[in-house]
């Protein structure tokens, strides 16, 4: 017993230690709520989308780079492939079990990058990107970059840019090109049109990449131009 508390005209005996226990058993909940949160299935999905990017480089840079088998491209267009999935799955698992997280809403967008930039350098790399292409590749890269730095900028201010339809197509042809880009020399021994495909789609979420952009752009300037006056 190590205290009492006033009931009435007595005094209630109040257990100190048993206080101890309770306060620490809740501060023992609050501090795993989060961490429990954390590897929620959503995110646990974008985790492995993160974890699948340097499987995919090392596959294409064994292969194009230290001459390794051809096989290694079908590996990489597997594992991208369960990735591109992932980022489907996850959001749509978080809306429908209700475990949307602010966490998992960062995360999301990192990994997609992550996974395009990677990808899209490797091939540029070993050359299956080459030539007007890059510019493609370019617009695709700077626009992830310019729309990454509004989106921090506008957190600041607590005004969110919530993702267009457009904008979800785009991300759709994008992966679809890559995919075809994977597979590449691989792909064009069963296809032979399989690369130009990939080339093709290429530019057309270059065009959808630079549209989106631009309405991401101008959805926050007038919050760029209210801040500075």
């Amino acid at each position: 017993m190590g205290g009492g508390a006033r009931d009435g005209g007595g005094v209630r005996p109040v257990d100190v230690d048993a206080r101890a226990v309770l306060v620490g058993g809740m501060e023992t909940v609050t501090a795993r709520g989060p961490a429990r949160h954390s590897f929620s299935l959503p995110n646990i999905l974008t985790y492995s989308r993160i974890a699948a990017v340097p499987v995919v480089v090392g596959c294409i840079f064994a292969r194009s780079i230290m001459g390794g088998p051809l096989w290694l491209r079908w590996v990489a267009l597997a594992v991208f492939i369960a990735a591109a999935v992932t980022d489907f799955l996850d959001g749509y698992y978080a809306r429908a079990w209700d475990q949307q997280s602010a966490f998992g809403r960062m995360l999301d967008p990192i990994a997609d990058k992550l996974l395009v930039a990677s990808c899209l350098l490797m091939l540029a790399a070993e050359d299956s990107i080459h030539g007007w292409t890059l510019w493609a590749a370019i617009v695709i890269l700077c626009r992830e970059i310019l729309v990454s730095g509004l989106r921090e900028y506008l957190a600041g201010l607590r005004v969110s840019v919530p993702v267009t339809r457009l904008a979800k197509w785009k991300t759709t042809v994008q992966l679809v090109a890559i995919g075809f880009l994977l597979a590449g020399e691989a792909g064009d021994l069963l296809i032979p049109v399989t690369t130009r495909v990939g080339i093709a789609l290429l530019w057309i979420s270059a065009i959808f990449t630079l549209y989106t952009g631009w309405d991401y752009f101008r959805a926050g300037i007038h919050h760029l131009i209210a801040e500075d006056a």
